[in-house]
């Protein structure tokens, strides 16, 4: 399953960028978020690997990133894997204007198992979370100096 969403965000391009790369920042937009923990790379780097603990649901889902390519605003990709669920995450960032940001966000989910069924009957759920993950982050960048 493979989809693109995008937002605007009414702040400059570099004021966006700074705040997505800062991992510091997840638990303020990433709603569930419990934790993160840097496993290997350096951090932020391509290669680097972290794992990030979410409650949803009323349970506890663990899963591990790794940083693909970090090339912002351009690009950032990161593959994430988790209990049947491998989701290739692609994030750009382009300047419309002085006070304007377009956040671009691909998605593409392998699924196996459960989720599989899960991807099949409820496709729409996937998009809907990237979604208010994307809402939430524009929020939180818009309402931050």
């Amino acid at each position: 399953m493979k989809y693109t969403i995008e937002k605007t965000i009414n702040k400059p391009l570099h004021e966006v960028v700074a705040k997505f790369d800062n991992p510091d920042n997840m638990d303020k937009w990433m709603d569930g978020l419990k934790s993160y923990e840097h496993i290997s790379g350096t951090p932020g780097e391509e290669g680097a690997k972290a794992k990030l603990v979410f409650n949803m649901n009323n349970r506890e889902i663990e899963m591990i990133e790794t940083i693909t390519r970090r090339n912002l605003p351009d690009e950032f990709s990161s593959i994430y894997v988790a209990n049947g669920v491998v989701n290739k995450n692609t994030n750009r960032f382009q300047k419309i204007s002085e006070n304007k940001t377009k956040y671009i966000s691909e998605q593409e989910f392998q699924l196996k198992g459960f989720m599989r069924l899960m991807g099949w009957f409820m496709p729409g759920s996937f998009k809907k979370q990237t979604a208010r993950y994307m809402d939430s982050f524009k929020n939180f960048v818009e309402s931050t100096n």
